[in-house]
């Protein structure tokens, strides 16, 4: 159940929605999480950029389709979502539960970059 807050330049999404966007295709899904929680397991095909680099690291954000972040509860996921928006991104999701409750979907995770 999709959640767009008025105060919020993002959607707070579910791990269930996460799954149809990315089934569907043509959305980007990144990793707000440190490097080592990426290798401990994370969404695959996700792009590993920690939420406090996201306007570092910004040409690594797809300008042209939908991006989902996600991090371990929601949290770090939230503020990328909002560094995204900063620069003119539109099409955000955030994953509330992150990848606990990805996990505990029983949804595939990776461990390999």
């Amino acid at each position: 159940m999709a959640e767009k807050r008025p105060d919020e330049p993002f959607t707070r999404i579910d791990v269930h929605e996460a799954k149809e966007m990315i089934d569907a295709g043509n959305v980007q899904v990144i990793d707000s999480r440190e490097p080592h929680e990426h290798h401990e397991g994370h969404v695959p095909g996700s792009v590993q950029i920690q939420h406090m680099a996201t306007m570092a690291q910004s040409s690594k954000l797809a300008t042209d389709r939908p991006i989902i972040f996600i991090c371990k509860s929601g949290q770090r996921s939230a503020v990328a979502a909002e560094f995204a928006a900063a620069i003119g991104l539109t099409e955000l999701y955030s994953v509330d539960g992150g990848h606990e409750a990805w996990r505990a979907a029983g949804y595939p995770m990776d461990t390999e970059d």
